[in-house]
């Protein structure tokens, strides 16, 4: 098993023994910080890089993206992920979702309990009356099992117990992560159970891609390919209706700046205090992107893909100055933005979604992909 004990500082990498010379401003962060026994297993902090230089730093403390380096324009490389220089703040954070594999159930399930084979099944409310991210203590919080399988691939496993956070059935989950040598990090993700259950796995990363301490993305450039949205009610708990984005603030059919918008008089704009919502994907294949994000100062462009029928954009509207990031850098509105494939929210209590139950002897398995270049 491969760690690191030092990465990432100014103009020099160490890495596995190794000094490299490197364009970066990257924040230093050192694996030695990371390194502590959380529920009595062991927590590390993990690197991938590829032929080009580009790097990952993942921990399997939440299975948790903390950083991630590509080249920008003046092919200096850029940490695009917001997040913390050690375990501790990730522990302290009053958003506890930054960069983690978000499970049972990514987003929203409405009043905290769902019906499945006749039977209601109750979890814990944690959002307003609602249960968000798998509940109390979500696959954010415990420490996964890992693998680093070679320099750029690292697999995590869990075991999520029966009636763990409310959820049946003993569920089996693999992550694993890969940094490809075009720059783009893939996660898949897949699980197993033994008992009817409902499951929707997803990646929580927050990223700027001008730099994770580079201010506000309402400049960034967004392209969305859905035509459709899913309203939310004031609790953002989808109202089941799949609404045309034409005509609205939700119409990323051709790209816009993130800020064009964001605060414009529209109602769902004010349920979510700015853009919370899921995108209904149109008919793609993995090889077809899902949605385009540029950075308009460093000119870095990411590229999203997936096999999920959904997308949730998040515009960070709740970050509000309250956690100090990497860098002494704040986590200040609007910092950040999410891009997390999905099933849709609340499927389990809505039966016009797609389905998210998962049976015995069936394999789930979910895909998202965030490929980095260079704008044209």
């Amino acid at each position: 098993m491969m760690k690191i004990r030092k990465t990432f500082y100014p103009m020099v990498v160490v890495c596995f023994g190794l000094i490299m010379s490197c364009k970066s401003d990257a924040v230093l962060i050192e694996g030695k910080s990371f390194e502590k026994n959380i529920d009595g297993k062991e927590v590390h902090l993990f690197n991938l890089e590829n032929q080009s230089g580009s790097k990952a730093l993942i921990t399997n403390y939440g299975g948790r993206l903390v950083g991630l380096y590509v080249p920008d324009k003046n092919n200096k490389l850029v940490d695009v992920v917001a997040g913390f220089s050690d375990i501790e703040g990730y522990q302290k954070s009053t958003e506890p979702y930054f960069g983690a594999t978000i499970g049972r159930f990514g987003n929203r399930i409405a009043n905290g309990k769902f019906m499945l084979d006749g039977k209601e099944y109750k979890l814990f409310i944690n959002n307003g009356k609602n249960t968000l991210h798998g509940g109390k203590k979500g696959y954010q919080d415990v420490v996964w099992d890992a693998k680093q399988l070679d320099k750029q691939t690292l697999e995590l496993s869990y075991l999520s117990k029966d009636m763990d956070e409310g959820f049946p059935g003993n569920l089996k989950v693999k992550v694993t992560y890969t940094l490809t040598d075009d720059n783009a990090l893939k996660i898949s993700y897949q699980a197993e159970t033994d008992k009817n259950t409902v499951v929707n796995l997803t990646n929580h990363a927050f990223f700027n891609l001008n730099g994770s301490q580079s201010g506000s993305i309402l400049n960034h450039l967004v392209q969305i390919y859905a035509d459709k949205y899913t309203p939310v009610d004031s609790t953002l708990i989808p109202t089941g209706i799949l609404a045309e984005v034409s005509k609205t603030p939700f119409d990323f059919r051709i790209a816009k700046k993130i800020g064009e918008r964001v605060d414009a008089a529209n109602e769902q704009l004010n349920f979510g205090k700015g853009y919370d919502h899921n995108f209904v994907l149109n008919a793609h294949v993995e090889e077809q992107p899902v949605a385009v994000v540029t950075g308009e100062k460093s000119g870095i462009e990411m590229s999203v893909y997936t096999d999920q029928p959904g997308l949730q954009f998040y515009s960070g509207n709740f970050m509000g100055g309250k956690n100090t990031m990497k860098g002494n850098h704040k986590d200040d509105l609007r910092t950040a933005f999410a891009m997390e494939t999905q099933h849709f929210p609340d499927s389990p209590n809505q039966p016009s979604f797609p389905s998210t139950v998962l049976k015995p002897g069936e394999l789930y398995h979910s895909s998202s992909t965030y490929k980095f270049s260079i704008a044209k």
